[in-house]
């Protein structure tokens, strides 16, 4: 499969997975009412909105703050297009297609509900390394760490 084909499935793929496991938790399971739930020793499921960007960073609490957040996620995310149609590898297109759908699915959080929901909560005793997050945070963080991997680790096979 080309990377550009790749890339929109699994942008597709990424976007739908979070915003199901958000509409589960917050309708079905209807987490807001519930105190944290133990899952494992180390998970806990509650919520929490984030107003703001990784780890509450440029915390948007007001309707112009919401929409800078949003501008800012159209211009990352129409860069990501560009080069996605430009990728030449599947891995550069897989990794854009996480960027992509998971950036899209905290974006429609921000303009639905002007907060994103998070939910997994992993931590170690009181050690909490990574705060609370969702499947788009997930994605996002994989989308990295493949590009990251392909920048330093796969060999350019050119002469």
């Amino acid at each position: 499969m080309k990377p550009l084909p790749l890339g929109i499935g699994t942008a597709l793929i990424a976007f739908g997975a979070d915003q199901a496991v958000k509409y589960g938790m917050l309708y079905g399971l209807e987490i807001e009412t519930r105190a944290p739930l133990r899952v494992l020793p180390f998970l806990d499921i509650s919520i929490a909105w984030n107003r703001g960007i990784s780890y509450s960073l440029l915390t948007a609490e007001n309707g112009w703050g919401r929409m800078g957040l949003l501008a800012v996620y159209t211009v990352a995310c129409c860069a990501f297009m560009v080069w996605l149609i430009r990728a030449q590898t599947r891995i550069t297109g897989c990794a854009l297609g996480l960027l992509i759908g998971g950036a899209t699915g905290n974006a429609l959080d921000r303009l639905i509900y002007g907060a994103v929901a998070d939910f997994f909560h992993i931590h170690f005793g009181s050690f909490s390394p990574w705060g609370i997050f969702n499947m788009a945070d997930i994605a996002i963080v994989a989308g990295v760490a493949l590009l990251l991997y392909e920048s330093f680790l796969i060999q350019d096979k050119t002469p």
